[in-house]
């Protein structure tokens, strides 16, 4: 991929890049909805990345190609405009140096930049969340700003929520930020705070991309976002991680149908995130798998944001022997579903999944045996 990206970059640009930086999708593993609720989650960073290649210029002019996209888009350095159609990508590159800006770091003076990536998109795998925190690397490095991890993460999820305009979390970025090979990383998202926590040994995942996506998936994403906040409302807490056990029984008759069950899949998905963390800690796979499964369920009936595609997919991979557990991951309403395996679990199982898959759905799905992987890093 490296020696492609400079290819790539010299016929486009007629010189090398100074600065070349990569970062991971992620899984999201467990802890659906929790982060912007101010709970916890786990990730694991995969071997699947955005590359991203930079060459500082003095003239003031931004220039920014990708690998995926055909044309090249020219702007002065400065102009904050957002990109539609086809450059509608830009947005993400051109959100993070909007975010350095506004927290008092320099933008840079000019640059040719070119990002290429063998991440799926649309799979849930979070390619916005690797494009911004290569883009963010890329960028401190070309304008000399040395700063802490945490605040290139806080820079990345900026841009995402206030530049490019999905009210996320920080799980996306703090995964790709904070990734480590044979690794899950922990974030406690009030603070946030980022610890990694060992995957046991023969673990292994399976991703299922439909390719579906519900056409009105942004707005679905915002509407679970406010029920939650409306929800803690309330329950009288700031955030839904707030809430003692027990509270949303005790106001269950002046709490609306809606809030209530978007509560109870909150405050029950940081519960199991917590005991996942220990099921890990005692390598009890199959444990972890049944909470896994558990958190699908109830994005499936309480959150609602599952679709009839990630239900079939979880429905034949749990009654898989070699299977400990699946769920979807991602934001949902569409995308893909992730499967905890034993290494037994090989290419023809999936093909028959796959099958089953294709005779319900008239199509197959994209089947992606991953990896775990180091978070962002230069090369």
């Amino acid at each position: 991929m490296k020696s492609a990206l400079l290819e790539q970059f010299h016929s486009t640009f007629g010189r090398a890049p100074e600065i070349i930086t990569r970062a991971p999708g992620r899984i999201e593993f467990i802890g659906n909805h929790t982060d912007y609720n101010g709970g916890t989650v786990l990730g694991a960073a995969i071997d699947r990345r955005v590359w991203v290649a930079v060459a500082p210029r003095a003239d003031g002019q931004w220039n920014l190609a990708s690998g995926q996209q055909a044309g090249l888009v020219r702007l002065r350095a400065g102009d904050f405009t957002r990109q539609t159609g086809g450059a509608s990508w830009v947005n993400y590159p051109l959100g993070v140096i909007h975010s350095l800006h506004a927290i008092g770091l320099r933008q840079p003076a000019g640059f040719d930049y070119f990002a290429t990536s063998d991440l799926p998109l649309g799979a849930g795998l979070s390619s916005s969340a690797a494009i911004e925190m290569a883009s963010v690397l890329a960028f401190a490095r070309a304008t000399g700003e040395q700063r802490d991890r945490e605040v290139l993460v806080k820079a990345a999820l900026d841009a995402e929520n206030n530049f490019v305009g999905v009210p996320c979390g920080i799980l996306d970025q703090g995964v790709s930020g904070f990734g480590r090979k044979d690794h899950l990383v922990f974030i406690d998202c009030r603070g946030p705070r980022f610890a990694v926590v060992p995957l046991p040994g023969g673990a292994q995942f399976w991703i299922f991309n439909t390719h579906t996506k519900h056409a009105l998936v942004d707005g679905l994403y915002a509407a679970r976002h406010r029920e939650c906040m409306e929800a803690a409302q309330a329950l009288g807490v700031r955030q839904l991680v707030d809430a003692l056990p027990g509270a949303v029984e005790a106001a269950h008759r002046r709490l609306p149908v809606v809030l209530e069950k978007r509560a109870r899949h909150i405050i029950d998905e940081i519960a199991r995130v917590a005991a996942t963390v220990a099921a890990l800690g005692t390598g009890d796979l199959a444990a972890v798998g049944k909470l896994l499964t558990a958190s699908h369920r109830s994005s499936q009936h309480l959150f609602e944001n599952s679709t009839p595609e990630l239900d079939l997919l979880v429905d034949r991979l749990v009654a898989t022997p070699q299977v400990y557990g699946a769920r979807l991951t991602g934001g949902g309403f569409g995308g893909a579903v992730m499967a905890l395996t034993s290494p037994d679990f090989g290419d023809e199982d999936a093909q028959r999944v796959g099958a089953v898959y294709q005779e319900a759905f008239g199509a197959q799905p994209e089947v992606l045996h991953l990896q775990t992987a180091d978070g962002a890093e230069f090369l």
